[in-house]
């Protein structure tokens, strides 16, 4: 079994069921946060596929991760955790960009 595909595909789940709990189940900041949190960790479910299907584990594996540290702080705030859960949130959107930058680099070796 591949344990970054099994997280890749319960990433998007939980981005949708975030994003749909923002929608419908909270008003105000939370759900800003809620729908924020969904929008990135969806993409970036997507993208860990891309990067799965180009044999780039490395840049799937920040995705997902960053994904999970970047959207998981923001939905614990949507939930009522302390604010200061948001200075985690960076760490995650680091490690997103990292693996962009990452998956480019893999690009140029194949090019």
């Amino acid at each position: 079994m591949n344990g970054l595909l099994l997280l890749t595909a319960l990433s998007g789940a939980l981005a949708v069921g975030a994003g749909a709990f923002g929608a419908h189940g909270v008003q105000g900041q939370a759900a800003e946060w809620l729908r924020t949190g969904g929008q990135y960790q969806l993409i970036h479910s997507v993208a860990a596929l891309v990067a799965l299907q180009m044999g780039a584990r490395a840049p799937a594996w920040l995705f997902v991760a960053g994904g999970f540290v970047f959207a998981g702080t923001l939905y614990l705030m949507a939930l009522g955790l302390p604010r200061w859960l948001g200075a985690i949130t960076p760490i995650g959107g680091t490690a997103l960009i990292v693996g962009w930058l990452w998956l480019a680099w893999s690009a140029l070796g194949r090019a």
